[in-house]
C-alpha cells in the first residue's frame, strides 16, 4: 500500500495562495524530485483545472518556460492524475482519471493500488481527506514570507488536533525549508 501525502507550498503565516511563495528553479525541482516518487497525483477540481489551464501548454512547448518548469510539466504530463468532483465527468489531459464513488473506500483504493504513493496537491480536499484520517505524510515547503492574507492551511478547521513526526527539514538556497512530517498515531 503506497502512502497519501499532503504537499504544498505554505507561507509562515499559512498562507496557501498559488501566487505567493518563491517559484524559482530551486522550489521546482523540489516539487519535480516529489512528482518522481509519487505513482500519482490527486486533486480536488478547481486544483485540477487550475494546473489543466497552464502545465499541459508548457509540456507541449505552446508557451514559453524555463527549463526547470519544462521539466515539471513533462514529468507531470506522464503522470497519472486523479481528480475528485461531483460537478466535472470529462478530463481531456493526458493520464486524467475521475475518482468515483465513496471517497475514503475511492482514496483508500487508490493508495493500495498505487505502492510508490500518491501525492495530492489540493488544500481543501486534504482537509476533507484529513477529517477521514487519509493522509500519511506531509510535504511542505515553508516560505520565508507573511502575507497577511489567505487562503490559509486547513481553513475550513479539522476536528480535532493533528500530532506530527519531523521526518526532516532542509533548508533551500533561497530561504524556503521543505519539511517532511508523518501522522503520529
Amino acid at each position: 500500500m503506497g502512502l497519501l501525502t499532503f504537499s504544498l507550498n505554505v507561507t509562515l503565516d499559512g498562507c496557501i495562495d498559488h501566487q505567493e511563495g518563491i517559484a524559482d528553479d530551486e522550489t521546482h525541482a523540489y516539487f519535480t524530485r516529489l512528482l518522481d516518487e509519487a505513482g500519482a497525483m490527486l486533486w480536488g477540481r478547481v486544483t485540477y483545472e487550475m494546473m489543466e489551464s497552464y502545465w499541459p501548454s508548457v509540456a507541449r512547448g505552446d508557451v514559453e518556460a524555463p527549463p526547470a518548469l519544462r521539466k515539471w510539466a513533462l514529468k507531470l504530463e506522464s503522470k497519472p492524475k486523479y481528480v475528485v468532483s461531483s460537478t466535472r465527468t470529462n478530463y481531456l489531459w493526458t493520464n486524467t482519471h475521475h475518482l468515483t464513488g465513496d471517497l475514503p473506500e475511492a482514496v483508500q483504493t487508490l493508495k493500495d493500488a498505487t505502492p510508490a504513493g500518491v501525492l495530492l496537491g489540493s488544500p481543501k480536499l486534504a482537509t476533507e481527506l484529513d477529517r477521514l484520517d487519509l493522509i500519511d505524510e506531509y510535504k511542505l515547503l515553508i516560505h520565508p514570507m507573511i502575507t497577511g492574507h489567505g487562503p490559509t492551511l486547513h481553513q475550513a478547521g479539522l476536528p480535532a488536533t493533528r500530532r506530527l513526526e519531523l521526518l526532516s527539514a532542509n533548508p533551500l538556497h533561497n530561504g524556503t525549508v521543505a519539511t517532511h512530517y508523518r501522522r503520529t498515531h
